[in-house]
């Protein structure tokens, strides 16, 4: 599977993905500070899972899916723990 992370993503959650062999990719590393509308564009772009808390995000990919086609919206739960 193939991540990216965005910011609100706790990183702890980054390195250990990657730790178990996760091929996950960091907004802050590749594009800090990043609009939402790019965070979108390089997931989608790069075939990637988002992995984010803000729930802005929404809103924001359902309209991005309806105009690309995807109906599929996934978000990383809050409560999430690490073992």
């Amino acid at each position: 599977m193939r991540f990216l992370a965005d910011e609100s993503c706790d990183f702890a959650i980054v390195r250990r993905l990657r730790e178990d062999g996760y091929d996950v990719v960091a907004v802050a590393e590749i594009a800090p500070r990043a609009e939402d509308n790019r965070v979108v564009d390089l997931a989608v772009r790069d075939r990637r899972i988002l992995l984010t808390e803000d729930k802005d995000f929404g809103q924001l990919l359902y309209a991005h899916g309806q105009a690309a086609g995807h109906r599929q919206t996934s978000f990383w739960p809050q409560s999430f723990q690490l073992p």
